[in-house]
C-alpha cells in the first residue's frame, strides 16, 4: 500500500456566520499536497484562499466553523482533534505564515519571547541556552541582520518586510512537514523575496517540506510551484501542473486571470484585460456555475446546473465546456476551423 499524501483535503466546507446568514467561504474543496511538493493557490481577493488556509490549521475566526469534509495530515485526521491535541501538531508538523505579520506578532512581547514560545511547546522542554541559540539560528535563516541583538527588539521596531521575515522565522523554526504560506512575499523587497523563496526551495529539497502557497504573483507560481489550484467563490475550478495550466488553461476564469497579466509589446503597452462583473454573494450563491454571470460562454444550463469536475489533458476542471456527456444546451468549447 502506498503512503498517504502529506496533506489530503476532501470535500472541505467552512462557513463564517454573518448577520445575513452562513457564508460559504470554502465550499466542497478537495486537494492534495505530496511531500516536497509546492502547490499554489490562486484567485481573486475574496475567493476563499485565506479561509481555506485557516481551516487547515484550525485557526478559523470565532464566528467560523468547519461544517463538512476531512483534513488529513500524513494520514491523521485533524478535524476531530481537540485544541490541546492540535497544539502538538501546529508548528512541528504544520505551520502557517499569515498574510499580515502585524496580526501574527504581539506588539508587547519581544521577538525573542515570541520565538522562544515556539520552542517551549516541545516536550521535553529545551534549556534556556538552547532556546536562545535556536532562536538566533531561526532569525539568521531568514536573513535578519545582527540576530542576537534583534531578539530584544519589539515588532513595532521592525519594518513591514522585517516583520514578515520574523513571522516566517517563527513558522519555520521547528522544521514543519507542511508550510501554509498566505501571501508571504507581499511585504518583501525583491532581494529579500528572492532569499525567502530560495530558503523555501532549500527546505523542500533537503527536508521534504510540503508547501501550500497563496499568491497573486503568477511569476512566483511559475518559478516556485509544481502544481496550481485556481479558486473562485469558495470552490476550486481548475487544478493541474503549473506547466500544463499555464500552457493550456481550460477554465474561462483561469484564462481570464492569465490574460490580465500586464505585458509589454515592443515600445507599446497593451491595454490591461479585466474580468467584467463581480464575484457572487456567498451567503446566497447562485445556482449552477458560480462564474456563469461573468462568463461569455455561459448558457442556461451553466446558470442552472453546477458542473462536475472532469479530467482534461492538462488539468482537472469544473466547467461544462469540458464535460463529454453534458446535457443539451450546455456550452461547448469552440472547435478550430478546418482550412
Amino acid at each position: 500500500m502506498s503512503a498517504p499524501p502529506l496533506l489530503r483535503v476532501d470535500g472541505l466546507t467552512a462557513e463564517p456566520s454573518t448577520s445575513a446568514g452562513p457564508l460559504r467561504a470554502v465550499d466542497g474543496v478537495s486537494l492534495e499536497v505530496e511531500r516536497g511538493e509546492a502547490l499554489a493557490l490562486v484567485g481573486e481577493s475574496g475567493s476563499g484562499k485565506t479561509m481555506l488556509c485557516l481551516s487547515l490549521v484550525r485557526l478559523l475566526p470565532a464566528v467560523g466553523r468547519i461544517t463538512a469534509g476531512s483534513i488529513e495530515l500524513e494520514g491523521e485526521e485533524l478535524t476531530a482533534k481537540s485544541d490541546r491535541a492540535l497544539r502538538r501538531v501546529r508548528g512541528r508538523r504544520i505551520a502557517m505564515v499569515l498574510q499580515d505579520p502585524l496580526g501574527s506578532l504581539d506588539p508587547v512581547y519581544t521577538i525573542g519571547n515570541q520565538l522562544a514560545e515556539t520552542f517551549r511547546l516541545e516536550r521535553p522542554r529545551p534549556a534556556r541556552a538552547e532556546v536562545r541559540a535556536r532562536s538566533i539560528e531561526a532569525l539568521e535563516r531568514v536573513h535578519i541582520p545582527d540576530a542576537a541583538r534583534r531578539l530584544r527588539s519589539y515588532p513595532w521596531e521592525f519594518s513591514g518586510g522585517m516583520r514578515q521575515r520574523v513571522a516566517a522565522a517563527i513558522a519555520l523554526a521547528r522544521d514543519p512537514a507542511l508550510l501554509v504560506a498566505d501571501e508571504p512575499t507581499t511585504a518583501l523587497d525583491v532581494t529579500t523575496q528572492r532569499q525567502f523563496l530560495d530558503l523555501l526551495a532549500e527546505l523542500r529539497r533537503e527536508r521534504g517540506m510540503g508547501l501550500l502557497l497563496v499568491t497573486h504573483d503568477l511569476a512566483i507560481v511559475r518559478e516556485v510551484c509544481d502544481r496550481v489550484a485556481i479558486m473562485y467563490a469558495g470552490q476550486l475550478v481548475e487544478t493541474g501542473t503549473v506547466e500544463g495550466v499555464f500552457a493550456r488553461p481550460a477554465h474561462p476564469y483561469t484564462r481570464a486571470l492569465l490574460a490580465a497579466i500586464p505585458r509589454l509589446s515592443g515600445e507599446r503597452t497593451t491595454r490591461l484585460a479585466q474580468i467584467d462583473g463581480e464575484p457572487p454573494d456567498l451567503v446566497r450563491p447562485p445556482a449552477g456555475c458560480r462564474f456563469a454571470p461573468r462568463c461569455r460562454h455561459a448558457t442556461d444550463v451553466s446558470r442552472r446546473l453546477e458542473p462536475p469536475t472532469v479530467a482534461g489533458p492538462a488539468s482537472s476542471v469544473a466547467c461544462w465546456l469540458h464535460v463529454p456527456d453534458a446535457p443539451d444546451g450546455a456550452p461547448r468549447e469552440p472547435q478550430p476551423t478546418r482550412s
